[in-house]
């Protein structure tokens, strides 16, 4: 992972891809709303969510990919809070590219309706509830404990390297 930079626009064109993500913290007596991504050899369980599709409201993503993931439709109650990382030159799907900044919005969320159920023929193939103590011990992505962490919600034990997974 590398650090954000401050770089004029000009000079960082064709060498970052920009990425925008808007992920839901689903937490109530059940625990924690959580879903496994999956991507060729790789994967952990990670918030739902995803990224924007063109010209779409971050609140309108957030819904949909809940939806889509989960079964659940959701209400957006409040943004929670902003995160940036800068992953260093890998196409995720073809091999070495450009660098990629994922910028990822994080909504507090409630289940209005729909039932559970798995996501079928997309990125995901697993969604299930989790208390505290056992995200602490699932194989995650880091964007758990960022949005957790914006959720007040504090996992038991050192939080996960915040790398790219």
């Amino acid at each position: 992972m590398t650090e954000p930079t401050d770089l004029p626009t000009d000079e960082l064109t064709g060498r970052i891809d920009l990425r925008v993500g808007a992920y839901a913290i689903v937490h109530d007596e059940r625990g924690v709303l959580l879903a496994h991504w999956h991507d060729r050899d790789r994967g952990g369980w990670t918030l739902p969510g995803g990224g924007m599709e063109p010209g779409e409201h971050p609140e309108t993503t957030v819904v949909r990919e809940v939806r889509e993931e989960t079964g659940y439709d959701v209400r957006v109650d409040a943004i929670i809070g902003v995160g940036s990382i800068m992953v260093a030159g890998v196409d995720r799907l073809a091999g070495p590219g450009p660098d990629l900044q994922a910028l990822r919005i994080f909504f507090r969320c409630a289940i209005v309706g729909g039932e559970l159920e798995v996501e079928q023929s997309g990125s995901t193939d697993d969604v299930r509830w989790f208390a505290l103590d056992e995200i602490a011990r699932l194989d995650r992505v880091a964007i758990i404990d960022e949005g957790l962490a914006f959720a007040g919600l504090a996992l038991p034990g050192p939080a996960i390297d915040p790398t790219w997974k």
